[in-house]
């Protein structure tokens, strides 16, 4: 940029000034004919797509050269090219971008491809709807979004790209028909019905979803999800529509070569403008130069329109094409890509001439002081009070002007008003500005042809700045820039490793050695993305080396998975030590192998074999018997078994299960007890589903129950021969079966049966049990008189004539306690049992007391 006045590119247009700013020279080569071609730009000053009019011959041709395949070449606004894309294969009827500079290229058959970087790899999806028998005619895109309208003039709308969902919007034909002649109504609606149309962006309706702007006949229909409106204009048709950045208004440009430019709701006409044009040749293009006016352009001239009707005048040698942007235009030709916008209007306070605004009477404070003059101090004393306010709209405008030169001028006399404050100002906002201007400059440098402007800088933010630079490869730049700006570069330094080795020609060591000594000790670096890409270029041995600097064991198993290397993937996840990653790859693995190389795996790894057997249990016992299976566990695999035999919903099964186990078991003598017990619990089940079968009344409390309560059951309801039956079967020691016998009689409360059972066995006779337990059971009972009668024939084995003394007690015979302490001589004991005595009962005690002290 050249050091000329600020004001030199300046034009009036109205009241307001625009200037056009040179951006770059010689962006087009001569062999390529601007004429056959359409060129859109990405938002944000991003990439040119240059392609040719789908009714023009579709291949390229360069001087000495044979045609080439038809391709959409991807170039800065300088001219650089960046890539290209082959579509030799398909018929383009549209092409636009993303606010993510995506680039979105649509197909006739309704087929929309979506180019994430510029290395040529896409995501595709279909519009749907009936879109590929009727097919696509054009398309009109927004930063978030398109419609596409297909050759039955449907509307079909497209939010996000991301996850993509077609929306048809309401059918514009009934009104369509109404705009067309009998003739044309008897035959359908023709091609030629709608003229023009444009979008209205979602964020920018009531609504909140697109509307569509349709030229047809006279008017304009308003077409969104729910309805479609007639506008009931007279001045149409229209060749061209235009809507401005901010949703509010609309640009139309009538077949007689006049534009009008109306409210976008509709309501309110605000001016009109003949090109003087309309006889000779219409407008090839229209476009918005910010919300302030509108620019006209033919083959080789370009109008622009203020809002009140007038207008600048601009001629070439060449054709011209427009690339509008939200607060600018670019005029495009084979020489030159120009910058048009209206000053911003801190710029114009500073310097239009004769401006009198603190700002501008700082900048001329500043040349004078370089200047030497001492008017200086009487400049500084006049804006003394105004200077924070001059500080301010100096850095703003050197943050929009594209003269590094004035940059330079702008910052200095920001930097000289703030050292004249005398209250502490915030420095902070002219140290940001710096930066800024440093980062802008060095972008819009040719070799990268990104021009931002700095509007466009604040809401593109700096970290999509850098995405940019990525994707163009320039990393080195957007290293420098994030470090001077102190943000993150993990991403850079990613991409570029991916870009390595995609692109590179070397021995994988050579370029796994690079990556690593590039990244080593960079901070939040990730191998996974890198390792990935190598493997996605058919380099799977580069890709298992990345991957083992990846210190992130989640990010490394399921790409090694992917790979087929399973062995490594397992390993690394029993080395982190997450069971949930090792449980991911254990069932990956068990889906994709066959079984016995899967247990073989696993076998050799106890972590592995361990989290199997606790989780396949409840997720997977067919699993885990297998698992045992092989392995030759059988004690194992019977205990599943038999666990699913309690769990069995009949008799049948469960007594196929317990066979099933117990043959598991018997081939071992180290298991033949346990397989034993099983053969009892499958005679025990049969039995007892006979006893239910013969006495419904004891189902539910036998079916199921062990050997011990069937047979207390049985006696405790009289059924005593079944009892002895299934003490016969199942050898039933003689302690166990009096003991359930006695309390299956004091259950029944058979105290005479209990009497005479203790009379048959005779007063000296032995109990297998004792007899203290039928004390205790019958006195539990509430049977006193029978527990005290039994006391004596406690012996001494079973504790001595304490344990006798210590039942009549409990038993209230009181005076045969003292007696029997007494009979002993213990008169501690006898002390004991008076004390424990009822009041009428103790003098007695105390007598036999008295006789054993003397």
């Amino acid at each position: 940029m050249s050091a000329t006045p600020s004001t030199a590119d300046w034009e009036l247009l109205e009241t307001k000034y625009y200037r056009k700013i040179l951006l770059y020279a010689g962006v087009f080569p001569s062999s390529v004919d601007l004429n056959a071609f359409h060129i859109t730009g990405a938002p944000y000053s991003g990439a040119f797509a240059l392609y040719r009019d789908p009714d023009a011959i579709s291949t390229i041709y360069t001087p000495g050269s044979a045609a080439v395949k038809p391709v959409i070449r991807i170039l800065s606004v300088a001219g650089n090219e960046i890539t290209s894309v082959a579509v030799d294969k398909i018929t383009v009827v549209a092409v636009g971008w993303s606010v993510e500079e995506q680039l979105i290229v649509i197909t006739e058959d309704g087929s929309v491809r979506v180019y994430n970087d510029f290395q040529g790899g896409f995501e595709q999806f279909g519009l749907g709807h009936g879109a590929e028998e009727v097919g696509v005619r054009d398309a009109r895109f927004w930063n978030g979004g398109f419609v596409a309208r297909l050759k039955n003039n449907r509307l079909l709308a497209v939010q996000g790209y991301h996850e993509p969902r077609p929306r048809m919007l309401a059918d514009p034909k009934p009104l369509l028909h109404q705009q067309t002649n009998e003739d044309s109504v008897g035959r359908g609606v023709s091609d030629e019905a709608i003229s023009s149309w444009a979008l209205i962006p979602p964020q920018y309706t009531l609504s909140r979803h697109v509307e569509v702007l349709l030229s047809t006949g006279t008017t304009i229909l308003v077409v969104d999800a729910s309805e479609a409106q007639d506008q009931v204009l007279q001045n149409g048709p229209f060749s061209h529509i235009a809507v401005s950045p901010n949703g509010r208004y609309v640009a139309l440009y009538t077949t007689e070569g006049k534009l009008w430019v109306i409210k976008s709701d509709f309501q309110e006409k605000l001016s009109e403008y003949d090109s003087g044009m309309g006889n000779i040749m219409l407008a090839r293009d229209i476009a918005w130069c910010g919300n302030d006016s509108v620019v006209l352009a033919w083959d080789e001239e370009v109008h622009m329109v203020g809002p009140h009707g007038a207008a600048l005048r601009w001629y070439y040698d060449t054709r011209v094409h427009l690339v509008p942007d939200i607060d600018s235009v670019k005029i495009i030709t084979n020489e030159k890509a120009e910058l048009v916008q209206k000053v911003p209007d801190g710029t114009e306070d500073i310097f239009r001439i004769g401006a009198t605004s603190p700002a501008a009477v700082l900048v001329d404070a500043v040349d004078q002081l370089e200047k030497g003059s001492p008017k200086v101090e009487e400049a500084v004393a006049m804006i003394k009070r105004q200077m924070p306010e001059a500080v301010d709209a100096c850095i703003r405008a050197a943050g929009e002007e594209y003269s590094v030169h004035w940059q330079k001028q702008l910052l200095r006399a920001a930097s000289f008003g703030k050292s004249t404050i005398e209250a502490g100002y915030d420095s902070d906002g002219f140290v940001e500005m710096c930066e800024t201007i440093r980062v802008l400059n060095a972008v819009r440098f040719f070799e990268v042809g990104l021009p931002v402007t700095y509007e466009q800088f604040l809401r593109l933010t700096p970290e999509k700045l850098l995405l940019r630079l990525v994707n163009r490869q320039q990393h080195l730049l957007a290293l420098r820039i994030s470090e001077y700006m102190r943000l993150p570069t993990d991403k850079i330094y990613i991409h570029w490793a991916c870009m390595k080795v995609r692109l590179s020609s070397e021995p994988e060591d050579s370029i796994c050695r690079l990556i690593v000594g590039k990244l080593n000790g960079q901070r939040g670096i990730s191998y996974e993305e890198i390792a990935r890409t190598a493997y996605d270029e058919g380099r799977g041995r580069l890709a298992t080396e990345l991957l083992n600097y990846e210190p992130i064991a989640g990010k490394q198993v399921p790409l090694l998975l992917n790979m087929g290397q399973d062995e490594i993937a397992l390993d690394k996840a029993i080395e982190s030590g997450d069971t949930d990653l090792v449980y991911y790859v254990l069932l990956h693995l068990k889906k994709n192998l066959p079984l016995h190389s899967f247990f073989r795996m696993v076998n050799v790894r106890p972590v592995a074999a361990a989290l199997i057997e606790t989780t396949a249990f409840d997720t997977d016992r067919e699993l885990l018997k297998d698992f045992y299976y092989q392995d030759d566990r059988r004690a194992e695999s019977a205990l599943i078994i038999f666990r699913e035999s309690l769990e069995a919903p009949d008799l049948q099964q469960t007594l196929e299960k317990l066979k099933i186990s117990s043959n598991l078991l018997s081939d071992a003598k180290l298991h033949l007890p346990l397989s034993q017990t099983i053969d009892d619990s499958a005679k025990l089940l049969s039995i007892q589903e006979t006893i239910s079968r013969d006495i419904p009344s004891l189902a539910a409390s036998i079916m199921g129950a062990s050997l011990n309560t069937t047979i207390f059951t049985l006696l405790r309801h009289s059924h005593t021969s079944r009892a002895e039956k299934l003490r016969s079967q199942f050898k039933i020691p003689e302690k166990r079966w009096w003991m359930l016998r006695l309390r299956a009689l004091v259950a029944r409360r058979e105290w005479v049966e209990i009497e005479d059972w203790a009379a048959k066995t005779g007063k000296k006779g032995k109990s297998p049990i004792g007899w203290e337990p039928f004390v205790r059971e019958i006195l539990a009972a509430g049977n006193a008189r029978l527990a005290a009668m039994l006391v004596e024939r406690i012996v001494d084995r079973e504790g001595g004539y304490q344990r006798r003394v210590e039942w009549w007690v409990k038993c209230g015979a009181v005076v045969k306690a003292a007696e029997e302490a007494a009979k002993y001589k213990d008169l501690a004991l006898l002390e004991n049992v008076k004390r424990r005595a009822p009041e009428h009962e103790r003098g007695e005690i105390e007598r036999m007391l008295e006789e054993r002290r003397k």
